[in-house]
């Protein structure tokens, strides 16, 4: 496939990733807001976030199946109009029940895009250059969520929740029709002429279930997801709470370092699992848990220092070194499966890690936050990302014992 095709794949599937995380977080920046109108306390708010979660980790898997089988740039370009038309409705909601229904609605249309995506990059790349690509694909994330608490706190604060939603909704519109005239890379595409073009189902699975490195990543993966998806859903509204931020500030400072931290973090996530990854087999993932590892004591120290400015200092660390993962651990799941069951392996990766992560941390939090302070919600969530960190060090060793060292030679290097 010409380097062209392949980069304008790249590029469209980056774009939908950010407007995927600015869509998720308009609405946690806007929350105060949305407590005020519809008079729900925190445990109710939690509930936005993890609605959103539980729907797209149950159709993940099916996503996931029907990119085995189907087209996948047709899924990408159906999922990505769905979830912004929901995203738009978001804005119309009248009550807390229709808002609960619209991110419903959100959750069905990312699991259609989800867990294709990164099994396309892996046919567009080959495996020497698939760190970093998929790094390039996964710097949506950070900038992504800083557009969403940026515009999203902008917006509601100048006019409305409302019209925060209205706006979040029409670049995934634009987006998804550009994604009809995606190439669709044939599956295995960059793995040698012995990959496998199929794999009956049931065989793929049988064989996933005995995959020890996939399932110790999976770990690491869910771990880390729990803490910074609730510290994501709440951080703004506890900057805003506990330490007296305007919430335009608080959307717009937190945005930012989130922005610069996870680019930083996830550019040299990727250049640096690559180059580990040629010394080693699973150098990448053992940065990743490394990283992890020395991101849970700075997640504790951010919300127990008492000037505001150390606080931002600690929290953009322990977000680079968090970001320094993503990825090396999503190179290493499509690298440890064959070709024809990655996006499979993906959607069943997105439900475990949002099934015991993400989905249950925004309403845990909130019921903490309830209980005692949301002082105290936040500061226990490092512990996850502290037993993340030693999960994807056990990934590392599974990994480099059931990988075979790749025998192409380097496409370049750094």
């Amino acid at each position: 496939m010409p380097a062209s095709n392949a980069g304008y794949a790249l590029l469209i599937l980056t774009l939908i990733n950010l407007v995927n995380y600015l869509d998720r977080y308009i609405v946690a920046v806007a929350l105060p807001d949305i407590q005020k109108e519809f008079g729900i306390n925190d445990t109710q708010s939690g509930l936005l976030g993890t609605m959103f979660i539980v729907v797209f980790m149950l159709a993940s898997p099916l996503g996931g199946f029907l990119g085995d089988r189907f087209p996948r740039r047709l899924l990408v370009a159906g999922g990505v109009i769905l979830w912004s038309l929901a995203t738009g409705a978001s804005g119309l909601a009248t009550s807390f029940g229709a808002l609960l229904l619209a991110r419903a609605v959100i959750g069905i249309g990312e699991a259609g895009y989800g867990a294709v995506a990164p099994s396309i990059i892996s046919d567009l790349y080959p495996r020497a250059l698939r760190t970093r690509k998929l790094a390039f694909f996964y710097i949506a994330i950070p900038v992504g969520a800083a557009a969403g608490y940026g515009l999203g706190g902008w917006l509601t604060q100048a006019y409305s929740w409302h019209v925060a939603f209205f706006a979040g909704g029409v670049p995934g519109l634009i987006l998804g029709a550009m994604a009809f005239f995606m190439p669709e890379p044939r599956r295995g595409a960059m793995d040698g002429p012995d990959a496998e073009a199929k794999l009956p189902f049931l065989v793929g699975l049988k064989g996933l279930g005995r995959n020890g490195a996939f399932w110790a990543v999976t770990a690491g993966y869910t771990l880390m997801t729990f803490s910074i998806g609730g510290l994501g859903f709440w951080m703004p509204t506890y900057l805003v709470r506990e330490r007296g931020l305007a919430q335009d500030s608080s959307g717009f400072i937190f945005g930012a370092i989130t922005a610069v931290a996870g680019l930083l973090g996830t550019l040299a996530g990727g250049w640096l699992g690559d180059k580990l990854d040629r010394k080693r087999e699973g150098g990448g993932l053992w940065m990743s848990g490394v990283g992890l590892l020395l991101a849970a004591p700075c997640m504790f120290l951010a919300v127990n220092l008492d000037a505001v400015g150390p606080t931002f200092a600690a929290i953009a660390v322990a977000q680079f070194l968090v970001f320094l993962n993503s990825g090396p651990i999503n190179a290493a799941i499509v690298n440890c499966v064959p070709p024809a069951f990655r996006a499979f392996a993906m959607g069943l990766n997105v439900l475990c890690i949002h099934l015991l992560g993400d989905a249950i941390s925004p309403t845990l939090i909130g019921n903490i936050a309830d209980a005692a302070s949301l002082h105290t919600a936040i500061a226990m969530n490092a512990l996850p990302v502290l037993l993340g960190g030693f999960a994807l060090l056990l990934g590392a060793k599974l990994f480099r014992e059931a990988v075979p060292r790749a025998r192409e030679r380097e496409v370049e290097r750094l």
